[in-house]
């Protein structure tokens, strides 16, 4: 009977345990756990997340003692201004490049061009201040374009060219007076005007060239790899340029340069370059239509009448020898008096005009030497060239600026040259007058020029390509000009900070984190162990 007693007793303390245990905490009739069971699991997971938090911190410390990386803040833009002054009439590029330069060069781009009203600057010589107000109109809208915390850094230039050239040789008197009128008005705007010159031809020529090359990028150019790259310099272009007073051929040749004095040296992003380059004074188109009339009316000086077979048959207009004389590059006969008033009619000879143009030219050359005309050095053209300014003008308007055959384009020429005064009127209603009686004229002469003058021919007429603008900026010796001059401008390191790579970044966020979250829960542990060591006191 014990025995069973006992039995039954050890059975209920078994069941008492079971729902005890269910119970998963103390209640009455439940016998309570051991302090030291709740307390040492608890210490156990926050030794465990104290182990887990240090080992982290010290791979965040080791993050950030990685060896720094320079980063350079967004590059700031530098602004140039540059007039062109030339002999017909006056324009100004408005020109951008970053402060840190490839390979001391800037990478300059065209921002905005103004042209200024009114004629150019050297027909100013009796009205000086003129010239200076001018220019006001494009000074305000650059302005607009620069900013305002910019304007007093921005480097200001003005060039003249032939025109200028062309005064200074009448009167050099006059082209100073015009000069300083130009750097009074300049002077009233807050930029850095660096002063207003008169560019040589062979600097002319030069800046051209640079300006054509960079633009077909054959002086530097942006890679698929995101680096800026030098091509060989074999594949530079030339440049022809056609003024209203002078000419400019440049190029590279094949060969060495004999004579010095047509060879420039230039140094852009990182390569020097001897190109050859010279420039015809007086035989830009204004000038060169002047001498044709000269000539035309010295060759029969006896009468008042001039033949000109280069105008419209049908066309007529008077004119004093003082303005067929009035520049340097024509000479007036001994014989004639200024007040002498001359009947021009057009006879629309092609074959005339052709002939009389051609006479401008003296294509003989030296002994053992090659020449262009009038006896200046020039090695035989290679390669490819861009023609621009007034060589694309007057064939563009005949529609001649494509793929033409050059006896294509020759004898679209003679076909207009052959056309009455009062067709070519009704033809283009709109025209200007003065610029329609001259087209055939002008475009006889270009061909003339490039044939005759610069020694193309059928093989090599090809390689010559017209060209207003190459990637939406316009061709001429501006751009060139400012592109050599940063090599002068001084440049600037751009701005750095010192920072972790991106990746080390991210990973030290990731880990700083995980800690925060582990200390969150650490935290909550040793909480959880105070109250419970509390209530088993109790």
């Amino acid at each position: 009977m014990q025995a069973g007693l006992r039995a039954g007793a050890e059975r209920e303390q078994r069941e008492q345990r079971a729902r005890c245990t269910l119970a998963r905490g103390r209640r009455a009739g439940c016998p309570a756990q051991p302090a030291g069971m709740r307390t040492g699991l608890l210490g156990a997971l926050g030794w465990s997340a104290a182990a887990v938090l240090g080992v982290l911190g010290v791979a965040a410390f080791l993050l950030v003692l990685t060896p720094a990386k320079d980063a350079a803040l967004p590059t700031r833009n530098k602004y140039g201004l540059v007039f062109d002054a030339g002999s017909t009439h006056t324009a100004l590029y408005i020109y951008r490049w970053p402060v840190d330069k490839e390979n001391g060069t800037g990478i300059v781009s065209q921002v905005e061009v103004c042209t200024v009203s009114g004629p150019g600057i050297s027909s100013y010589a009796d009205d000086p201040a003129g010239a200076g107000a001018s220019l006001k109109p494009c000074l305000d809208k650059a302005m607009e374009i620069v900013p305002a915390e910019q304007q007093r850094e921005t480097p200001t230039y003005l060039g003249a060219t032939a025109g200028m050239r062309l005064l200074r040789e009448q009167n050099s008197t006059k082209a100073e007076q015009v000069f300083a009128e130009i750097t009074k008005a300049i002077g009233e705007y807050p930029v850095d005007f660096r002063g207003a010159r008169i560019l040589t031809g062979n600097e002319e020529g030069s800046f051209g060239w640079i300006t054509v090359n960079y633009l077909m990028e054959t002086l530097v150019k942006f890679s698929f790899t995101g680096q800026w790259t030098h091509p060989p310099a074999e594949d530079s272009v030339g440049a022809l340029d056609l003024g209203g007073a002078s000419t400019q051929i440049t190029f590279l040749p094949g060969t060495t340069i004999e004579d010095s004095s047509t060879r420039a040296l230039l140094r852009l992003y990182g390569t020097n370059y001897s190109i050859y380059t010279h420039s015809y004074l007086c035989y830009g188109q204004k000038q060169a239509l002047k001498m044709l009339m000269a000539s035309l009316h010295q060759g029969n000086l006896s009468s008042q009448h001039i033949s000109h077979p280069c105008y419209p048959n049908g066309y007529q207009e008077n004119v004093t020898t003082a303005d067929l004389y009035n520049s340097p590059c024509v000479h007036a006969p001994n014989t004639s008096s200024p007040a002498q008033v001359l009947t021009v009619t057009g006879t629309g000879d092609p074959g005339a005009c052709s002939i009389a143009v051609r006479k401008l030219f003296n294509i003989s050359c030296g002994a053992n030497r090659t020449c262009g005309f009038n006896g200046v050095y020039q090695p035989p053209v290679r390669g490819q060239f861009f023609a621009f300014s007034g060589l694309y003008y007057n064939l563009h308007f005949l529609n001649l600026t494509g793929v033409q055959s050059l006896s294509s384009v020759n004898a679209s020429i003679w076909q207009f040259c052959n056309s009455s005064w009062e067709k070519v009127r009704k033809e283009f209603p709109t025209m200007n007058r003065i610029h329609l009686r001259d087209t055939c004229a002008a475009s006889a002469y270009t061909l003339s020029l490039l044939l005759q003058g610069y020694k193309f021919n059928h093989t090599t007429w090809p390689n010559i390509h017209f060209v207003q603008q190459v990637a939406n900026v316009d061709v001429g010796w501006t751009l060139g000009y400012m592109l050599n001059l940063t090599n002068m401008i001084p440049s600037e390191t751009p701005q750095r900070v010192v920072g972790l790579q991106r990746s080390n970044w991210i990973a030290a966020t990731v880990l700083l984190a995980i800690m925060l979250i582990l200390i969150f829960c650490l935290l909550t542990v040793t909480c959880c162990q105070k109250n419970l060591s509390g209530y088993e006191r109790v």
